[in-house]
């Protein structure tokens, strides 16, 4: 609900401070006192296109503040939360300045915001209702919504929008199943050689290292050996060895002789007899390993040429061969298991499909019975309008389906029997326009659909009479339960307001400004008698506003 209106330094507004209350506000005044300003400015500070100059003529920038009382549960809660601002004790205060260079601004709960948050929030806050509206029941594309709203189908738009993402999912998984099998049927010959091939060598992570070093070593085997068997020979017996054992015999036969002084020759002999003897052992252990056995060899190249091969032709590196045919068998066991994977993805859709038809179906079952009963309660609504002959049609037609069906809805009217019906704005004139505007809104409020301050720009132009105060019962009928703003020049519709404010334009020698003076019963008097009467309010007129008010009291 709308507690409060701050304006500053707007259009012909200098300072401006309003206090709204639940039920029926009204605002009158003559043609040109600023009425329009107040919804101007409400709108700016809504996020709403507007006016491009709004800023007061001799001021730097123009600032509208405005005050709303949000209950737990309302729908703006959730935009809030997820802006992450914060409310407390259930009070929201938008404000957003204009500067004279166009600049605009915007704090909720003195937390800056872009306008598009300030614009989601709006549509929770606030509807406005008039001839030129298209913000609201005039817009086609509220109008499935609305029909929603009326006939409570929350949980089955929701069991829809199940349906259509199990159903999208289902055609996705489908689609690159599909897509998968034909680009494998497109490279089937590339695949089953490469498979092949690969399966042929089965090159393992680091063969191809291994492989280099044997055959590097083979290779030099052949150039080595023949040193390493020469110096094999000379430390044998008929080298070294040999030698080394006939000293030591030779000594032996002299030791007794020589009086000791061959034992440490003796004993130098015989560690160089070992150290010849562990010499021997380790070159023949050197010619064993180079022994091999030359097809060894040509196997090597053989499997290491293969191996760099595959990995030139795939563009791979020799270590993720492996993992490369790996992935070659699972594309391969796409086209080889494709059928299966069709038959099941095929299978899926179809029970998607008839969930989702299901649901579908019963949304449009729903909406055409909630439509018939919609026309029927503005017929009823239409008739103390003065527009018995009117003919209100809700059309539920086919189109593309998404998650919340596929029906398309659209109000549509006749203004007389047997002519062709049409869109609301573009068959009802002016005042059967405002008429039934307020039959559908008093139809969607009766079904529960409610929580906004309702403000409707002169709805009631064009119409006078009983008419004017059928249309003032029922907004008032409309506010008994929430808050209405309403813009009149209908003495009958002002008589019905709770709390009534009237604009005036004052004229100075330097300046033109909008004020609004909230009234009290005596004033009311006087105002209403204005609206009857004109210029010059007579005994007569103040009597007949009296009468007016009489109802409402």
């Amino acid at each position: 609900m709308l507690r409060g209106l701050d304006i500053r330094d707007m259009l012909i507004i200098d300072r401006l401070e309003l206090s709204f209350q639940p039920g029926l506000n009204v605002l009158t005044g003559e043609t040109g006192a600023g009425k329009s300003i107040l919804l101007d400015s409400l709108g700016f500070v809504l996020g709403w296109r507007g006016r491009a100059e709004l800023v007061r003529a001799g001021a730097e920038q123009g600032e509208v503040t405005a005050a709303f009382d949000l209950p737990v549960g309302h729908a703006g809660r959730a935009v809030l939360d997820e802006a992450g601002i914060e409310v407390e004790d259930g009070e929201v205060i938008l404000r957003r300045i204009n500067t004279r260079d166009g600049r605009k601004t915007a704090w909720i709960n003195d937390r800056r915001v872009s306008g598009e948050v300030l614009r989601k929030l709006s549509v929770t806050l606030v509807e406005l209702h008039g001839q030129h509206d298209d913000r609201g029941l005039l817009n086609p594309r509220g109008h499935r919504l609305m029909l929603d709203d009326y006939a409570g189908l929350d949980a089955d738009i929701a069991k829809a929008k199940t349906a259509w993402k199990a159903l999208s999912e289902a055609r996705k998984r489908l689609d690159a199943t599909r897509a998968r099998i034909a680009e494998a049927q497109a490279e089937e010959e590339y695949l089953r050689h490469s498979v092949a091939e690969l399966g042929t060598w089965e090159p393992q992570a680091g063969e191809e290292a291994t492989l280099d070093t044997q055959r590097r070593l083979m290779q030099a085997a052949e150039k080595i050996r023949t040193d390493i068997a020469k110096a094999g020979d000379a430390l044998g017996l008929s080298g070294a060895e040999g030698m080394v054992n006939d000293a030591n015999r030779w000594l032996i036969n002299a030791a007794d002789k020589a009086d000791g002084r061959l034992d440490e020759p003796l004993a130098a002999l015989e560690r160089a007899a070992l150290a010849l003897d562990q010499a021997q052992q380790g070159v023949t252990a050197c010619l064993y390993a180079l022994t091999f056995n030359p097809q060894e060899l040509e196997d090597a190249e053989e499997r290491l040429f293969a191996i760099r091969g595959l990995a030139r032709k795939h563009n791979v590196a020799a270590d993720e061969l492996g993992p490369f045919a790996d992935g070659l068998r699972a594309r391969l066991a796409v086209l080889d298991g494709g059928a299966q994977d069709l038959a099941t993805g095929e299978a899926d859709l179809m029970t998607a499909t008839a969930a989702y038809d299901a649901s579908a179906d019963r949304l449009t079952t729903k909406r055409t019975k909630a439509a018939k009963a919609l026309d029927k309660a503005m017929a009823a609504e239409l008739a103390p309008l003065k527009m018995e002959r009117a003919v209100f049609v809700t059309q539920v037609t086919p189109t593309d389906a998404g998650g919340e069906g596929r029906d398309n809805v659209a109000f549509t009217v006749a203004t007389n029997p047997g002519a062709p019906a049409g869109p609301l704005n573009k068959i009802a004139s002016g005042g059967e326009l405002s008429r039934f505007l307020l039959a559908l809104k008093v139809c969607l409020t009766q079904a529960g659909i409610g929580g906004l301050t309702m403000i409707f720009d002169e709805i009631d132009r064009g119409v006078g009479g009983a008419t004017a105060d059928a249309v003032g019962r029922r907004l008032s009928e409309l506010a008994r339960d929430g808050q209405v703003l309403v813009v009149t020049h209908s003495p009958q519709v002002a008589a019905l307001g709770q709390h009534h404010w009237r604009v005036e334009k004052r004229q100075t020698k330097t300046a033109t400004t909008s004020t609004v003076v909230p009234l009290d019963a005596n004033q009311r008097i006087n105002e209403i008698a204005r609206m009857l009467a004109g210029d010059t309010v007579t005994d007569a007129a103040r009597a007949a506003a009296e009468a007016l008010m009489a109802p409402a009291t």
